[in-house]
C-alpha cells in the first residue's frame, strides 16, 4: 500500500488550487484537460521533457500505465489514470472541511509570527463556500479567521461552551412555530445574550446531473423517481432543512433512497453526483456551479454569524465587521453564484430575525 506524505509552502496561494497538492494529480489533470504532454507542460510551465519523464517514472513506482501512448493520437488517461483522478478529487471534497481547519491553524501561527498585532478570531461554522473566501480577503486586512467546520448544531454549542468567539449558522426566514428549525435553534439561542450578524442569503436546492435528467423539480420528486440521494450529516443545517420539507410533504426518511448516506460538505455533495455516484443532492448553487452541475433552486435562506453580546465591542469582532461591510467583500460576496449580500455586516436583533420568543401559547 502506497504511503501519504504531507508538506505545504509559505507564499501566495494559486487561484482554485485544491487544499492539498500532489504532483502526480497536476500532471494528469493537465493531460486530461489538454489532450498532449506538451499542452500539460505548457499549461504546468514546466518542459515537455519533465513531465515525460515523471509520468514515467510514476508509472513504474505505481506498476500501472497511467497515459495512452498511441502514436500520433491524443495524449489521453488509461482507466487507472482516471480512476486515480477520481479518487483525489473524491477524497478532496470529503476531507474540504478538516483541509481548511489545518489551513486556518497553519495560517493563524503563521500570522502571529510575521505580524503579532493582526487580530485572530476563532469561528465555528456550517460549511460555506463564502466563508472560505472571506477568510482569504480578511487576512488582506490584518484580520485571521481560524475557521473550523461543522454542523450549524455543533457550532453554536461551540460558540455557547466557550471554544470559539463566533458560529455560524443558516436557517430559513420566517420559521413556523413548532418548526424543526425552533426546536433546534430556540434553546441553543437566547435574546439579551446572543448578537446576530448578517453575512449572506444564499440558495439552496438540489444539485443534479448536467440536463437533469431524471426531472426533479422538487423533494417529493425524490421519493417519486427513487432517484439516488446523497445527504449531509446529522446536526448540520442543511439535513435540517431537507428534514423540515419532508416533514411539510409528508414523506418519510426510508421513502428516499440514499437518505442514511452522508457526506461532510456540499462539495462533497456534488462530488459524489458530478462522479456519478448518485443522481441528487441538496446543496448551495456555488458548489454546483463549481462541478459543472446543474442546480434546481428551492429557497434562499439566510446565514447568520452569532456572537455572546459581550464579544461584540472586542477588536477582533469589530475588525470583523468592517471587513463586511466593505464594499470590496460586498462585491466579491455578490459575485459568487447563489449569494446575496444584501445587509452583509448589519448588528440584528435577535427576536426580530428569529420571532419564536414572540409567539404566543397556544390555547388549549
Amino acid at each position: 500500500m502506497h504511503k501519504i506524505e504531507l508538506s505545504y509552502a509559505l507564499g501566495r496561494a494559486r487561484a482554485g488550487a485544491p487544499g492539498i497538492r500532489n504532483s502526480l494529480i497536476d500532471l494528469l489533470q493537465a493531460v486530461r484537460a489538454h489532450g498532449s504532454i506538451a499542452g500539460a507542460a505548457k499549461a504546468l510551465a514546466l518542459s515537455y521533457r519533465h513531465v515525460w519523464g515523471e509520468l514515467k517514472r510514476w508509472e513504474a513506482e505505481l506498476g500501472q500505465p497511467l497515459i495512452v501512448w498511441d502514436k500520433g493520437q491524443p495524449a489521453r488517461l488509461t482507466e487507472f489514470g482516471e480512476k486515480l483522478l477520481w479518487a483525489e478529487r473524491q477524497a478532496q471534497a470529503r476531507l474540504a472541511p478538516q483541509i481548511e481547519a489545518l489551513h486556518a491553524g497553519l495560517e493563524r501561527v503563521f500570522a502571529t509570527a510575521f505580524d503579532p498585532q493582526a487580530h485572530v478570531l476563532m469561528l465555528f461554522a456550517s460549511h460555506d463556500d463564502a466563508l472560505s473566501a472571506l477568510r482569504e480577503h480578511a487576512a488582506g486586512a490584518r484580520l485571521h479567521l481560524d475557521i473550523r467546520f461543522c454542523g450549524s448544531v455543533d457550532a453554536i454549542a461551540a460558540l455557547n461552551e466557550g471554544r470559539c468567539a463566533m458560529a455560524g449558522f443558516h436557517t430559513m426566514p420566517g420559521s413556523a412555530r413548532g418548526s424543526l428549525a425552533q426546536r433546534t435553534y430556540q434553546p441553543l439561542l437566547r435574546p439579551g445574550r446572543h448578537k446576530l450578524i448578517a453575512f449572506a442569503r444564499r440558495t439552496q436546492g438540489l444539485m443534479v446531473a448536467t440536463g437533469n435528467p431524471l426531472g426533479l423539480a422538487g423533494i417529493a420528486d425524490l421519493a417519486r423517481t427513487r432517484a439516488r440521494f446523497v445527504n449531509r450529516a446529522l446536526g448540520t443545517g442543511t439535513r435540517l432543512l431537507l428534514d423540515e420539507w419532508l416533514a411539510q410533504a409528508r414523506l418519510q426518511p426510508a421513502e428516499i433512497r440514499g437518505y442514511e448516506r452522508e457526506e461532510p460538505s456540499h462539495a462533497a455533495v456534488a462530488q459524489a453526483v458530478a462522479s456519478g455516484a448518485a443522481d441528487a443532492g441538496l446543496g448551495i448553487a456555488a458548489a454546483a456551479a463549481a462541478r459543472g452541475l446543474d442546480f434546481v433552486p428551492l429557497a434562499q435562506e439566510h446565514y447568520y454569524l452569532v456572537c455572546l453580546k459581550a464579544a461584540l465591542e472586542q477588536p477582533p469582532v469589530q475588525a470583523l465587521l468592517q471587513v463586511l461591510r466593505s464594499d470590496a467583500w460586498r462585491a466579491q460576496l455578490a459575485g459568487l453564484a447563489g449569494y446575496d449580500a444584501a445587509r452583509c455586516g448589519e448588528v440584528l436583533s435577535l427576536r426580530q430575525q428569529l420571532p419564536w420568543w414572540d409567539f404566543k401559547p397556544r390555547m388549549r
